[in-house]
């Protein structure tokens, strides 16, 4: 049994549990993480001293690690957000890090580290208080100085520039930005770990990226940098977050393995690999590439020399949410073919490759269309892997993720189909469905971001409708297996995400 220690980026679902439902659908693989008590809860910073602890006295029994550094700088996403720390807690992580390598000389170590979000939207459900009132012009301004800069501004922009700098508070930039450089500094700090051997490979994603601002001003400085050090090929900076770790726990069990995985990808559409998703600052296919460098996957150039099929499930021409896919833009039909799509898939299959589904045709939930359409094909329980959550890129990272860790004659079959129909009723029904229908007949003082103490009442009916869709949508699929358990739970009290125990017999 090869053993990988895990350090999550926070405590929710799809950063714990995706990764170790994964793995568990590998006979000889196991996953150490910590409790799910250490790990914080939202904006309240993980027990860092306790999960410092336990990589210590569990790093030794293990194969690999891989590590969040947000969970170990800073405990958790949120935290690493709102913090105050000094520069002399940076030299503390940095040492921490060394210490780690000097107990395990010759283990590897993949980390994983953040640039700093900045999201376009006011909120302050995941980001200091004053976000959520200002949140957007922080946004604006940074984006149109960025531009200014690089491209230059038009009179209109100028002038709306001028009108955020005086509008913003002071006090609100300066706790902002300085938090951002203290962040910008210890990614940088950490580059210097790469190159000392402390960490052997380090995955930066960017979170909710976008062409100009912070991120992009942050990225530049650090893409600088790893270029000085010459560290291009231990080092990569791509779209995403959420799945960076099962990126990595993949890039481990391929190295543990000895090999590296043999994939096909092919799209959707014909513009597919050539349009930029929402919430990302570079088209489909480059990101791809990335993803499947992360996951030490190999591109093949025809399906027949290929151990997976990456079937990628993209947009026409323009991306939508996935909850507005009753009203679908045009091109979804005019330039995408499913018909074409699922033809292909059907194909490979029948040469006996195994196929995984990337369903990235919307953000943040699955396509129902082609959900349906492959059910009644009798293609849906015959898929290795669907996911379809939230951005593109996390989507794409734990469908790869997930390709590599089943490359392997030891599958558990039984995890194999549970992990499959989780992520349809979980990305498929929830997210591009449920959530919204709940969501609109929500009534106050009940929201998207709070739920109150009502829960158990959202719950209740969420089950129910959940049910509802897997009786009426699996007509043909799973005919073998009973959910003997759907349960529901929302770890952040919002609606966002779920968490959900299923249980097939």
């Amino acid at each position: 049994m090869k053993k990988i220690l895990f350090v999550p980026l926070d405590e929710r679902p799809c950063n714990r549990l995706y990764p170790e439902y994964m793995i568990k659908t590998r006979l000889d693989l196991e996953l150490v993480q910590p409790p799910l008590e250490m790990l914080g809860h939202k904006k309240e910073k993980a027990n860092i001293s306790q999960i410092r602890q336990f990589v210590l006295e569990n790093s030794q029994a293990c194969d690999a690690m891989v590590l969040s550094l947000e969970m170990l700088f800073y405990g958790g996403l949120l935290p690493s957000r709102l913090h105050h720390e000094d520069t002399i807690y940076q030299q503390e992580c940095l040492n921490y890090l060394r210490q780690i390598r000097q107990m395990n000389p010759e283990k590897p170590i993949y980390a994983f580290q953040l640039i700093m979000r900045t999201p376009r939207y006011s909120s302050n459900d995941e980001e200091p208080e004053y976000y959520g009132e200002y949140g957007h012009e922080i946004f604006r301004r940074a984006y149109l100085r960025d531009k200014q800069e690089r491209d230059g501004l038009t009179e209109a922009e100028k002038i709306a520039l001028e009108a955020l700098n005086s509008n913003i508070p002071e006090a609100y930039i300066v706790d902002y930005e300085t938090r951002r450089r203290y962040n910008l500094e210890l990614n940088l700090a950490v580059l210097d770990l790469v190159k000392e051997g402390v960490i052997d490979f380090l995955a930066i994603p960017q979170d909710d990226s976008c062409e100009y601002g912070y991120t992009s001003m942050d990225q530049k400085q650090v893409s600088q940098k790893l270029t000085q050090l010459r560290l291009q090929r231990r080092v990569m900076m791509y779209p995403g977050a959420d799945e960076a770790g099962s990126s990595l726990i993949a890039r481990a069990v391929s190295e543990l393995d000895g090999k590296r995985t043999k994939v096909y990808p092919y799209y959707a559409s014909t513009l597919g690999p050539t349009l930029i998703p929402l919430y990302e600052d570079r088209i489909m296919q480059e990101s791809l590439k990335s993803h499947l460098q992360v996951c030490r996957c190999e591109w093949v150039s025809s399906p027949e020399q290929a151990e997976f099929i990456l079937a990628i499930n993209c947009p026409g021409k323009v991306m939508q949410e996935a909850s507005e896919q009753k009203q679908k833009d045009i091109s979804y039909a005019s330039f995408r073919n499913l018909n074409a799509f699922l033809d292909a898939m059907e194909r490979y299959m029948q040469m006996g490759k195994k196929v995984v589904l990337a369903d990235c045709a919307f953000a943040n939930g699955g396509d129902i269309e082609l959900i349906e359409m492959l059910d009644e094909s009798r293609l849906l329980d015959h898929l290795y892997s669907y996911k379809g959550w939230n951005t593109h890129c996390n989507t794409l990272g734990t469908s790869i993720a997930q390709m590599v860790i089943l490359n392997s004659d030891a599958v558990n079959t039984k995890a194999v189909i549970h992990n499959l129909m989780y992520h349809l009723i979980e990305d498929g029904f929830y997210q591009a469905i449920v959530r919204k229908e709940t969501t609109d007949a929500l009534r106050p003082p009940l929201n998207y971001f709070d739920l109150a103490n009502q829960q158990k009442e959202v719950v209740r009916v969420e089950e129910k409708r959940l049910r509802e869709l897997v009786h009426t949508t699996f007509l043909y699929s799973f005919k073998d297996h009973t959910i003997e358990r759907l349960h529901v739970y929302h770890p952040w009290n919002r609606m966002f995400e779920i968490g959900m125990e299923l249980w097939l017999s």
